[in-house]
């Protein structure tokens, strides 16, 4: 009898291949689990929550400006003083005759010579009409005055009204010898300075001229007249002059000679030792152009 194979063969087959393969993915599963399970869980790095290690470099300590150097503040210069004007008339470059010929003389006799002689025009020369004018009677004694317009025709004024009317630029007063004799220094000042007042007001814009008192020969002189009282009055009157701003001319000097006297080819016998002569009128004209007002 013939043998046969068992009938259930590829059954069994089947299900043992199943099951290998079930086996198989099995295993692979949990080796796959188990892998996946062994693998360390990934920990987030913990956020730093510090100042990053990044160092900001120092700030540099401001450097301060440097202050500038302060200019020395200068000295205030000091407003220079006016120069004072001199008092007294110094030597100057002569100024000629037309530097005369715009000037006034009041005086007294001493003074008349300069018409008595025709060394200038009687419209120039203010005295009284006796030539004789003397300090202490100036407010009454009126002055021979000839005006330019009417030269030969005079009227009496008194000095105030001729240096109104006139208006000279330059008036040379040569006032004192009369009244030496018996003045003291406060009655000479009281009577020299009312008159420049006088003149003054009633010329403003004139310069005027201080002359000193010429000098005298003693020997010669009338009482109670000397070159002593006249050199003690000259100082009185730059004094005058020096207090109202005016300007002094000391004739006085030019005039005398070695011994302080009047000289003698100044003047003549019949002078008195007082009058002078041509020859010394113009010598004291030359002083004034030589000493000119500037």
């Amino acid at each position: 009898m013939r043998r046969s194979g068992p009938k259930n063969l590829p059954v069994i087959v089947v299900t043992v291949l199943a099951t290998a393969v079930a086996v198989a993915m099995g295993a692979l599963l949990w080796v796959s689990t188990g892998f996946a399970s062994a693998r360390p869980t990934p920990t987030a790095a913990p956020r730093n929550t510090a100042s990053p290690a990044f160092t900001l470099p120092p700030t540099a300590a401001p450097t301060a400006s440097p202050s500038p150097t302060p200019k020395p503040t200068p000295e205030p210069t000091a407003t220079p003083e006016p120069t004072p004007v001199p008092v007294e008339l110094g030597e100057t470059e002569d100024a000629g005759q037309e530097y005369i010929d715009k000037m006034v003389f009041l005086g007294d006799s001493t003074t008349y010579w300069l018409a008595g002689y025709n060394v200038l025009p009687f419209t120039q020369v203010w005295t009284d009409s006796i030539g004789t004018m003397s300090l202490f009677n100036w407010e009454i004694d009126p002055i021979n005055y000839y005006d330019p317009a009417s030269p030969t025709a005079p009227v009496s004024l008194f000095i105030p009204d001729c240096a109104a009317r006139r208006q000279p630029e330059y008036l040379v007063i040569t006032l004192g010898l009369n009244g030496i004799a018996f003045l003291d220094e406060q009655e000479f000042r009281d009577y020299y300075l009312d008159m420049l007042d006088a003149i003054m007001a009633a010329s403003p814009d004139t310069k005027i001229i201080c002359q000193s008192i010429f000098p005298v020969i003693d020997s010669r002189v009338p009482k109670g007249i000397s070159n002593e009282k006249i050199n003690a009055a000259n100082k009185w009157i730059y004094s005058m002059a020096e207090e109202k701003g005016l300007r002094y001319l000391n004739a006085h000097d030019v005039l005398m000679d070695e011994n302080g006297q009047l000289r003698l080819d100044y003047t003549d016998d019949t002078a008195m030792g007082i009058h002078m002569n041509t020859t010394g009128l113009n010598a004291m004209l030359m002083n004034i152009r030589t000493h000119a007002w500037q």
